[in-house]
């Protein structure tokens, strides 16, 4: 990717190798507020940390990346951060609103948020109680020593695609889901968080899109994209970590969803392409 000596977002909030944070003295309650990552990654159950009490303090600790790696990602990341905005800027100044950006948090091993105590073992998540993409830049390394998914461009992707999630707050879309998520069963609650992500990924390929007319990506760059995008499906997950999938199960999506969708968004570059909950 030609992102280095590009624009930098402003809406950053660096946490490394701090202590963990108190939110509130109180956590926010399940009911209203979900956690959206990029995948579940190591089998997390989000039931143990939405909602959880937050604890005063964590045993901070430095990051493991090389100085050099991690001053390059904290700029790539900002510089993601920077071109989702003005994606997203210009399609809400079309349909006559202002696009509002998330922060996004750099933190090291663990941290407070508005909805429970975050980690890195979670992977990039989004908390839509502060509107906040929580990331620890270790994470690129996560996704190519254990997902096999590497590269800037792979990178990318999992900050567009947190950020889809913010859209989705703003749009109301997300509220909704989780409203409807409380009174489902469990197979028809995963089935809604499922198109809840794939539309997240359609999202990411509509900054993809916005990307690719800028000329940022290079001989291989989307194809890292892809990889990624099905490196994170649920049945290449389940099947790493269990030998089989179940799909009923499933909360992202497969690799082969997850990658159709991101491919929908950057081949259309149309929000109104990526209905993900009228699709069969």
């Amino acid at each position: 990717m030609r992102w280095r000596g590009r624009n930098q977002s402003s809406n950053v909030e660096d946490r490394r190798g701090q202590s963990g944070r108190r939110i509130g003295g109180k956590s926010t309650g399940i009911l209203g507020i979900i956690i959206l990552l990029v995948g579940a990654y190591y089998g997390v159950d989000l039931s143990g940390i939405v909602g959880t009490p937050a604890v005063g303090t964590q045993t901070a600790r430095q990051s493991t990346l090389p100085s050099e790696q991690e001053a390059q990602l904290n700029e790539l990341a900002r510089v993601v951060l920077a071109d989702t905005e003005t994606t997203w800027s210009n399609y809400f100044a079309r349909n006559g609103s202002r696009y509002t950006p998330p922060t996004m948090v750099l933190y090291t091993a663990g941290t407070q948020t508005a909805c429970g105590t975050g980690q890195a073992a979670m992977g990039p998540f989004y908390c839509p109680a502060d509107r906040k993409v929580y990331i620890d830049l270790s994470f690129y390394e996560d996704m190519r020593n254990k997902l096999g998914a590497s590269g800037d461009t792979a990178f990318a992707y999992v900050i567009a695609h947190e950020v889809g999630h913010h859209v989705q707050n703003l749009l109301g879309i997300l509220p909704q889901v989780n409203q409807a998520q409380q009174s489902a069963g469990s197979r028809q609650a995963n089935a809604l968080s499922v198109k809840l992500e794939l539309q997240a990924d359609c999202f990411a390929g509509i900054w993809a899109n916005h990307a690719e007319s800028e000329q940022l990506f290079e001989s291989g760059d989307i194809e890292e994209a892809f990889s990624a995008a099905e490196a994170v499906g649920d049945d290449r997950l389940q099947q790493q970590s269990q030998g089989y999938a179940v799909p009923d199960s499933f909360t992202h999506g497969s690799s082969a969803e997850r990658l159709a969708w991101f491919k929908r968004g950057l081949q259309s570059g149309d929000i109104n392409q990526c209905n993900t909950f009228s699709a069969g």
